[in-house]
């Protein structure tokens, strides 16, 4: 019998998703916000995702519930979990996702090496880390940050003054301005029946907040990088219990440490190189594993594969205009897109490039993204 796959949300993850899940012979079914989504092609409903019986009828003809994102509110998480559906990854797991806070106090049990970071309430507690660290922190809001957004970095107290107004008595995060010189990223797959693959750790390059480009497998990384990187997945991965792709976010620090930045539990902009640069893509994989059927091997295809982001999209035309040009000059490049609308800064789709030589691959990947602009 076909295993029926509900996605809650209906943005590119779940785009992206579509097209394996036609592969897997899995019937893929997505509750998307608003009509004309990236995800329209397999919305078969449109509905408020934080609205409980809008979910709970959804979820009633699908065999498994998955995510394009981590903002479905744990109270309806909790109740499809009550009502026998199942949820991958579920409620326990996606609360780290979910909150910062949460996150770290969870990180320190399993013993993960990260940032400093602390709780606060108001400018005095943040002055007071501050003064401890340096003289400049990280403020962060627990819940809702992502591309940038929700992250600051302060040098005093009251920079954050209108956070903890807005925040109304409820604790913001703070972390130590940790001195890095590049960051990383692992994923991990998890099944449901504990069964665990590990991709290559990559380096990820931000612009803005925003990631811009991806390079596999992370250049000059040594044995041991290579072996931390996959020991913190795995160990979040088990210790939180996730199930589906989780992609852990890292810092190389300058004094050789690797400390974990942020999770995410869903197919992550770090792992769209392995879509065309991997024996299995991660969209593949984490249907598999949220279907609980087996792993597929995690090699790199060929020894360089670089992702470039396309940020904003053309400012005249549109982007179905530019597949030619960029076919015809670059075809070794794989484009994807989204669906969406140019708009500054938006991601609105990505080019993937492999290769033998990581300086060819590079200008290739960027050559070709560029005529996207």
């Amino acid at each position: 019998m076909t295993v029926r796959v509900g996605v809650i949300g209906g943005g590119q993850l779940a785009r992206m998703m579509i097209a394996p899940a036609v592969e897997l012979g899995l019937d893929i079914r997505v509750l998307a916000e608003d009509e004309g989504m990236s995800a329209q092609l397999a919305a078969t409903a449109v509905g408020d995702y934080r609205d409980l019986e809008t979910v709970r009828a959804f979820a009633s003809d699908v065999d498994v519930i998955t995510f394009d994102h981590e903002h479905v509110p744990q109270e309806v998480l909790r109740a499809l979990v009550a009502d026998g559906a199942q949820v991958h990854p579920g409620p326990d797991a996606l609360q780290y996702a979910q909150d910062k806070l949460v996150m770290r106090a969870r990180l320190a049990e399993l013993g993960v090496p990260q940032p400093d970071w602390a709780p606060v309430r108001d400018a005095d507690e943040l002055q007071r880390f501050i003064d401890e660290h340096g003289g400049g922190a990280v403020v962060k809001t627990p819940r809702g940050g992502y591309d940038g957004k929700g992250v600051r970095v302060v040098r005093s107290g009251a920079e954050a003054a209108d956070w903890f107004d807005a925040a109304a008595g409820e604790a913001l995060l703070v972390e130590e301005l940790v001195s890095f010189r590049r960051e990383l990223a692992q994923q991990i797959a998890r099944r449901p029946s504990g069964d665990m693959v590990a991709y290559p750790v990559v380096e990820t390059v931000q612009r803005d907040g925003v990631c811009a480009e991806v390079i596999a497998p992370a250049p000059d990384a040594t044995d041991r990088l290579v072996d931390v990187a996959e020991q913190i997945g795995r160990r979040i991965a088990e210790g939180i219990g996730v199930t589906g792709m989780l992609a852990v976010e890292l810092f190389e620090t300058d004094d050789e440490r690797i400390l974990v930045n942020e999770l995410a539990m869903r197919p992550h902009n770090s792992g769209h190189w392995s879509q065309d640069g991997a024996v299995t893509g991660q969209f593949e994989q984490h249907l598999r594993a949220v279907a609980d059927l087996p792993l597929g091997g995690t090699e790199p295809r060929q020894p360089w594969t670089v992702m470039i982001n396309i940020l904003g999209g053309p400012q005249d035309g549109t982007l179905a205009e530019r597949f030619a040009p960029a076919m015809q000059e670059h075809p070794e490049a794989k484009i994807h897109t989204y669906g969406k609308a140019p708009r500054p800064g938006r991601k609105v789709g990505h080019v993937n490039v492999s290769g033998d030589d990581l300086d060819d691959v590079v200008y290739t990947a960027r050559a070709a993204a560029s005529l996207f602009l």
